[in-house]
């Protein structure tokens, strides 16, 4: 069974659109330039999708000495760099976990608080923030994630729920659902669905004649919330693939929690590049 690197994503703004590479460097808390900024509330609390869809309609393209947002909706853009080296000094919160963040200058704020009719401030995570990963799955730490550094799936995954939304041959089935609706860091071509349950480690390229090679050490499923629901390009929430994840995807946690899983939470352990087109070994 031959696996390989199908393709690479990287989310410079938690919760917008990301876009795909050739080639990624692996660091600590994520893909560089993974999820180093977002949106927040006026008490510090970040937004996602979850509470502003038409978020999923802002894009992030990259550029030389940067990134570029545009707005599918009109086409109107704004440019930034991958990083602030100054800023006001905030304390936000993504999740359970409190974030000293950097504030971007007023008018880029300003730019996607009237692009999704929030009141918002756009924030960078820095090199000297720290946020710990959860420590009863994993030690080291993440960027500004909902909780781990990478998310692994493959493509047969996908495919698998495909076609239990639209059933080969059935006449006037539904539309499939892409890959963007997951937003992973890492798609696995080949092998069989949900075969990243079962992994604990994967390494990615091959040791000759480069050496370069990397590591993964996955750690736990991804429980999904509303956001795969929501399409990635007009922002409007659907039932699937929430609906039918539920009926063969579904798990109560250890408090009593419904979860609806799909592909894997995971950590970088060696390595500094992984490429498309790469070879899995699991």
């Amino acid at each position: 069974m031959t696996l390989s690197v199908a393709s690479l994503h990287v989310y410079p703004i938690k919760s917008l659109g990301g876009f795909s590479v050739e080639e990624a460097r692996t660091t600590d808390r994520g893909f560089e330039h993974d999820r180093r900024w977002m949106l927040i509330d006026p008490n510090g609390r970040f937004f996602s999708q979850r509470e502003a869809a038409a978020m999923a309609c802002l894009h992030c393209s990259s550029r030389q000495n940067g990134f570029r947002v545009t707005d599918v909706r009109d086409n109107e853009a704004i440019d930034l760099p991958w990083g602030l080296d100054r800023g006001e000094i905030r304390r936000t919160s993504v999740w359970n976990d409190e974030v000293e963040v950097l504030t971007a200058p007023v008018e880029v704020s300003a730019w996607f608080a009237d692009k999704l009719g929030i009141t918002c401030t756009l924030v960078f995570m820095p090199e000297s923030a720290h946020r710990a990963v959860d420590q009863n799955y994993a030690k080291g730490i993440t960027s500004l994630s909902d909780g781990f550094p990478y998310l692994i799936v493959s493509q047969a995954s996908l495919d698998d729920l495909n076609e239990r939304i639209t059933p080969s041959g059935s006449p006037g089935g539904g539309e499939k659902i892409p890959m963007d609706r997951f937003r992973p860091n890492i798609v696995i071509a080949g092998g069989s669905a949900f075969q990243e349950d079962g992994w604990k480690y994967i390494t990615v390229g091959d040791a000759m004649p480069e050496g370069r090679q990397a590591r993964f050490s996955l750690v736990k499923p991804c429980a999904r919330c509303a956001i795969p629901s929501i399409d990635q390009h007009t922002g409007e929430r659907g039932k699937e693939p929430t609906r039918t994840l539920a009926t063969y995807r579904r798990r109560v946690g250890s408090e009593g929690q419904v979860k609806v899983e799909f592909g894997m939470n995971a950590m970088a352990v060696e390595g500094l590049l992984v490429r498309t087109g790469d070879v899995v070994v699991a």
